[in-house]
């Protein structure tokens, strides 16, 4: 490891013991932290890492550096990649139709199917229904299938008019990349990111992952008791483009050093131009509810306002793991900073917070964003107008009254529903102002945000988990 001169190396014990404590209070069960801060030359890069707990409470399998964790839907960032790459190589125009490249798109809009792009598909404003699970089985024509079942998918927004996070637009996106290259999504991540950055630990099928130390993920239905180990591992494969990359933290800072460096990998080889990865980084579109995760997006990546510096990144979340990546861009004689945090459940919202507050804090002297919180006096605003059912594919919502207050009843629906253990669980909306709630599970420190909002057309909306839940008439 070398550091760069000007500046302290970073503390291993310290964060070493941080991770520790942090993983032990916020009880989760296993957890790697990868903290790579990129120097101005190729040798200036400075990575540590700590782990923490055991892979499987069932097993007491020991956590290390070593060890695999779903990255969820970071893998998100790396299809966008792909694409760009495609971009790059003139093969692909974010702006031209879907139908140039898959002719035979069929959505449940006609029109959305002839106009969409894949701007909106690395943006989420296509407005086709994102949570659609659909399982199309294990062979390699997985995603072709799962596109032709696209045609029963709900259209939850019109074509561009807001933002909602979509998965099914991301496995679209991995079938496009399919057609243009000729190969499985799979085979061209492996081609094109996997081995240029000579990522070890990084896979995206269960046997590849299974060579490894791997996480098992762990639920707690009831806030009453503690967590156990999922029942079912890993989503169906017709999400991989989604969400179904396998890795270590440190494979995660990897690539993200690649788009620190203007797409060169460690050893100068060039994955994505400078111009595409400056425009993922890019502002794309704005989101309704800039509380709970970043106020807009890019091509694939999230960006995030800490108090006038900006950010970019990535959350993901699969059956019980947790992953988090947060990099600031190169300032003050370095070339910036990526960290990378996996987690295999418990309250993994906080440990991110507190964990990224204080390493952010020490080592770019940049402070997190602030958290919504329900101010100490309720502000009066009308309850009434919220009240009915929002639904989309996996989830449907009930807000109502009780006790002077506003509560939501969320259900979950569905194949996932079932194969996660996730259970119907009622969350009190504490209004911040007029349309603007904070809502927090039990158990949880931190505050998530729940926005209603109509669009120009007037249809109404409930922006929860970075979602548009339209409202039933």
């Amino acid at each position: 490891m070398t550091t760069t001169a000007a500046r302290p190396a970073i503390d291993q014990e310290h964060w070493q013991q941080r991770l520790d404590e942090l993983a032990a209070k916020h009880s989760v069960p296993g957890a790697a932290l990868a903290v790579l801060r990129v120097g101005e030359d190729d040798d200036g890069d400075e990575l540590v890492e700590a782990a923490t707990g055991v892979l499987n409470k069932s097993t007491g399998v020991e956590v290390t550096p070593d060890s695999v964790f779903q990255i969820g839907s970071i893998s998100k960032v790396w299809t966008a990649t792909l694409v760009m790459q495609l971009v790059d190589e003139g093969k692909l125009d974010l702006d031209a139709p879907l139908v140039d490249v898959l002719p035979d798109l069929r959505l449940q809009d006609a029109d959305v199917a002839r106009r969409v792009t894949m701007r909106h598909l690395l943006t989420h404003t296509s407005g086709i229904d994102g949570d659609v699970f659909t399982d199309t089985g294990r062979g390699d024509d997985v995603l072709e299938r799962y596109v032709a079942a696209l045609v029963d998918a709900p259209q939850n927004h019109p074509l561009g008019a807001t933002f909602s996070y979509c998965n099914s637009g991301f496995s679209l996106a991995g079938r496009v990349i399919e057609v243009v290259t000729g190969k499985t999504w799979d085979a061209v991540l492996r081609e094109r990111i996997i081995q240029p950055l000579g990522l070890t630990h990084t896979s995206t099928l269960p046997e590849e992952a299974i060579l490894h130390r791997v996480a098992i993920g762990h639920i707690t239905p009831d806030p009453e008791q503690e967590s156990h180990p999922v029942t079912t591992w890993v989503l169906p494969r017709s999400t991989g483009p989604a969400g179904l990359i396998n890795a270590t933290a440190r494979d995660v800072t990897a690539f993200a050093r690649m788009h620190l460096r203007d797409g060169a990998a460690a050893d100068g080889t060039a994955v994505l131009s400078a111009a595409s990865t400056a425009a993922m980084q890019a502002h794309q579109t704005d989101l309704p509810d800039k509380h709970s995760l970043g106020d807009s997006w890019g091509l694939g990546w999230i960006r995030f306002d800490w108090h006038g510096e900006r950010l970019y990144g990535h959350d993901g979340s699969t059956f019980g793991q947790n992953a988090y990546l947060r990099v600031l861009p190169g300032q003050d004689g370095s070339g910036g900073l990526a960290v990378a945090l996996v987690t295999n459940g418990g309250h993994t919202a906080d440990l991110f917070n507190d964990l990224y507050r204080e390493l952010f804090a020490e080592l770019a002297d940049v402070r997190i964003a602030d958290q919504l919180e329900p101010p100490a006096q309720a502000p009066d605003v009308d309850l009434a107008r919220y009240v009915g059912t929002y639904e989309r594919s996996s989830i449907t919502t009930e807000v109502f009254e009780r006790d002077g207050g506003l509560v939501a009843r969320v259900i979950p629906t569905g194949a996932i529903a079932e194969a996660s253990g996730a259970t119907t669980e009622e969350l009190e909306l504490h209004p911040v102002e007029q349309g603007l709630f904070a809502v927090r599970p039990p158990g949880y420190e931190t505050w998530m945000a729940a926005t209603f909002y109509a669009l120009p057309d007037g249809a109404e909306y409930l922006h929860f988990g970075v979602r548009a839940n339209p409202r039933k008439a």
